[in-house]
């Protein structure tokens, strides 16, 4: 018989660091073609292709909780692969939005330096869209 019971925490991380692969790739990418235009400030623009990859962490948490709340019977399996599901998919989504958001933002600074900083408000904004699904999934764990 096969166990299911940490299928919800496996799908949660499972997204959420191909979300963040993805997003980083993007980025990296823009990162790349920019870097070959410009004689400087690369580490900028590598710093800001790495911010997608915050999603992973969120979902490395996530999975830890919901094991640890599997394992002590405070959540069944089907309600893991829903939650698991539902937020690995918000933050996967996220993830790679913010990655795009990124690659603009590399694109832009490598035009006009003075917006660097700027662009990180976007990256914000979009960041808290996986930030209040790891926060609701903690609600329902």
């Amino acid at each position: 018989m096969i166990d299911y019971q940490m299928a919800g925490p496996a799908i949660v991380l499972g997204l959420g660091c191909i979300g963040s692969a993805i997003g980083c790739g993007i980025a990296g990418m823009a990162s790349h073609g920019v870097m070959s235009r410009v004689d400087e400030n690369h580490g900028k623009f590598i710093g800001m292709s790495a911010v997608p990859s915050s999603q992973a962490i969120y979902a490395f948490v996530l999975m830890l909780l919901m094991r640890n709340a599997i394992v002590d019977k405070s959540l069944t399996a089907l309600d893991g692969v829903a939650i698991g599901f539902a937020v690995g998919l918000a933050i996967l989504l996220s993830a790679i939005y913010q990655g795009m958001c990124a690659a603009t933002g590399i694109q832009a600074s490598a035009k006009q330096p003075a917006v660097f900083g700027k662009c990180f408000a976007a990256l914000g904004i979009v960041e808290s869209f996986s930030l209040f699904a790891f926060v609701f999934a903690l609600l329902l764990l």
